[in-house]
């Protein structure tokens, strides 16, 4: 444990008898002082003698290292000496495994020629059995020794070749048919062994069969045998993957060359089984069905690509990503040749049908309607003015837009888009693309959204109608939300396979082209404001009366603002409302401003048509004022700026005349022209009076 000093000295105190430590013992400072000065005393006689040992120890260190120093200079004298021995007996080794190797050498150049007689000599005597027309030899009967005939006889057959025919046609003939028979022999033995799974016997016969021209024969028997019972279930596709999953595990114990013989399988496995397969499921639907055969040339296509995907896992030589692609393409060229044909067409048959399916349901009959020239300009005249230019289109209130509609035509498009990325060739994608995508716009865009939007124009009645419905706005809030569908397909769907091709900055055109062609549409729809100003105009005529400002009985008003007020900012807030539920982003301001504009000027002309008596004036402030309020809802700063002016002039209507000149000074009257708070103050029932008009002028 560590030396403690002041633990040290409390345990001192303690066994000192009078050290106060102990109870009850009473202090004795005299007897402790001697006590620790003479242990100080000891103490120090102890570091004396501590302090002895110490140099004699560090003495015997010296003398020990000058002792270890010599020796170890000892050994590496010994050690200089033992590598000089042993470069020397290295050196000797050289030398005796140089002398070896030449004797080795002289050696085998005496025993090669002796082994290569030897041989022939054995090659001689089998092709005199040949010659002679009995082979006696065990290697030929014996059918235990079929691995030594087939080396003889295949080395046989090599030397026959050479023989002139003329004077060896008849043993050539007999080495032949014995090397047919071993062949066949070998093959059935390979095919034995493969049907008793014996994997070690079938890699013998296979590397025997390696110098014969019969060697692919096995092969193909070997890759025939493993498809015995492997293609059981429905899912050829499966099948096959697991198949050449266990072959790959097998076939380097039993080839030397394995990857040859896996890629043979996987081969004759696309060329046999799939390409059958492909060709039942397609030619089936080809001419009769074209949404089953796209379906089916997809997912077929699709499962394809995938399992040559799990294929690539093997070792099937140097490029397998060619290999594959060349079984691939084989199987499906002539399906793939003409894709987009059969995909634009469906894609047109099938659009037509889903639009003309809903103009069936609502019982109506797509009419043509003209988007420009004399029939503009005639619809044009015929919504501002009563001249008869022909009635215009009753819609009943339907906007001739489904979401249903729009649904399915974009799912349409979608499969379209995805079958045009796995289908198409990388070369020709983006201009596949694009002649999809040109099939949604005339369908979607022309077809659909562009002849409701017709229809609604055709459809919004003339200002001076009554009880007129509204529903272009309908049209433009259900165009608004499908417009943003067709957009979202076009960044998530289009988007990704033209990015990076010339055909990008086509697409984005013609999106542009749509997006301005329907904006025109919409502004046209602008009119619809006429209508609105038109039913207030309606509603003002048919609830305001001249006594509401000039009522005979100046004390007894009761209201506080008139029934046609009262109706006229009912209708108005639902139009707002109608308005920003159809539009959105700066639509929506743009068009309340210009509706808010047009209901300022409606009603500053109509507060001009009445006369204001003192009271009435008073009515005609709280009139505005519910106007005001109203405006307050189109939350465009300039809407309310114009109310807040008009409900100073209506000031003007009830301001003693006294003041008349003070309140057109202040803040929002005094920029105005003084004719326009003229034609306020004339409106006043005391105009005529001198004093009003002394104090006006």
């Amino acid at each position: 444990e560590p030396f403690v000093a002041d633990e040290y000295i409390e345990r001192l105190a303690w066994r000192t008898p009078g050290g106060g430590s102990r109870g009850g013992e009473a202090f004795d400072p005299k007897r402790l002082l001697e006590e620790f000065v003479n242990h100080i005393q000891e103490l120090q006689v102890m570091d004396e003698r501590i302090q002895r040992k110490v140099e004699k120890l560090e003495q015997q260190c010296q003398k020990e290292a000058k002792e270890f120093a010599k020796k170890v200079q000892e050994l590496q004298k010994s050690n200089q000496v033992a590598f000089q021995h042993f470069q020397e007996l290295d050196e000797h080794i050289s030398y005796v495994a140089t002398k070896v190797c030449h004797l080795g050498d002289q050696l085998e150049g005496v025993n090669t020629p002796r082994q290569r007689a030897v041989e022939a000599q054995k090659l001689m005597k089998y092709f005199n059995e040949f010659l002679d027309g009995e082979l006696k030899s065990d290697v030929f009967t014996n059918s235990e020794k079929i691995k030594e005939a087939a080396d003889i006889i295949q080395k046989l057959h090599l030397i026959a070749q050479e023989l002139p025919f003329d004077r060896f046609s008849e043993v050539k003939s007999k080495i032949a048919s014995k090397y047919h028979d071993l062949e066949c022999q070998l093959i059935q033995e390979f095919t034995s062994a493969q049907r008793r799974g014996e994997i070690s016997r079938m890699r013998e016969v296979a590397a025997v069969l390696l110098h014969f021209k019969g060697y692919s024969h096995c092969v193909d028997v070997y890759i025939k045998q493993c498809q015995e019972g492997a293609f059981l279930r429905n899912d050829v596709f499966e099948d096959a993957a697991i198949l050449c999953q266990r072959v790959n595990k097998q076939v380097g114990e039993i080839f030397s060359n394995p990857e040859t013989v896996l890629a043979k399988l996987i081969q004759n496995i696309f060329e046999v089984k799939l390409q059958s397969y492909v060709k039942d499921q397609l030619e089936e639907h080809r001419k009769s069905d074209a949404e089953q055969y796209l379906k089916n040339l997809y997912d077929l296509y699709t499962r394809t690509t995938n399992l040559s995907s799990k294929l690539m896992e093997f070792n099937l030589g140097t490029d397998k990503q060619t290999f594959l692609s060349k079984l691939i393409k084989s199987i499906f060229i002539s399906y793939l040749e003409n894709y987009i044909e059969v995909e634009i067409g469906y894609l047109k048959s099938r659009s037509a049908m889903i639009l003309q399916r809903y103009y069936d349901s609502k019982n109506h009959q797509k009419r043509s309607i003209g988007t420009g020239g004399i029939q503009d300009l005639k619809e044009r005249i015929r919504q501002r003015t009563n001249l008869p230019l022909g009635p215009s289109i009753d819609t009943h209130g339907e906007t001739f837009l489904s979401q249903e509609v729009v649904v399915n035509l974009l799912q349409e498009t979608k499969q379209a888009f995805e079958r045009c990325h796995r289908l198409s060739d990388p070369s020709d994608l983006p201009k596949n693309a694009f002649r999809i995508f040109s099939m949604l716009v005339e369908f979607l865009c022309t077809e659909h959204i562009d002849y409701a939007l017709e229809t609604g124009l055709a459809g919004i009645p003339s200002s001076d109608s009554k009880n007129a419905n509204l529903y272009f706005l309908d049209v433009v809030h259900q165009a608004n939300t499908i417009f943003h569908l067709f957009d979202k397909q076009f960044n998530d769907h289009l988007m990704p396979l033209i990015s990076s091709s010339p055909k990008l900055s086509e697409c984005l055109q013609k999106k542009k082209d749509i997006i301005e062609q329907m904006e025109v549409k919409l502004d046209m729809g602008i009119d619809t404001l006429n209508c609105m100003i038109g039913q207030m105009k309606h509603i003002l005529a048919a609830e305001q009366k001249k006594t509401d400002f000039k009522p005979e009985d100046e004390n007894n008003v009761l209201i506080q603002y008139t029934n046609a007020c009262v109706k006229v900012c009912g209708y108005v807030r639902k139009q707002v409302e109608k308005i920003r539920n159809s539009m959105d982003g700066k639509n929506v301001d743009t068009v309340l401003m210009e509706l808010g504009v047009r209901f300022h000027r409606l009603i500053y002309e109509h507060l001009q048509q009445y006369s204001y008596s003192c009271m009435g004036g008073m009515l005609a402030i709280c009139d505005v004022a519910e106007y005001r309020k109203c405006a307050k809802d189109f939350k465009i700063a300039l809407v309310l700026q114009l109310f807040d002016t008009l409900h100073a002039l209506c000031n003007l209507l009830v301001v003693a005349p006294d003041n008349l000149k003070q309140v057109c000074s202040g803040e929002q009257l005094a920029n105005l022209d003084k004719n326009i708070l003229h034609s306020f103050v004339q409106l006043r029932v005391d105009y005529r009076s001198a004093r009003l008009a002394r104090h006006f002028s």
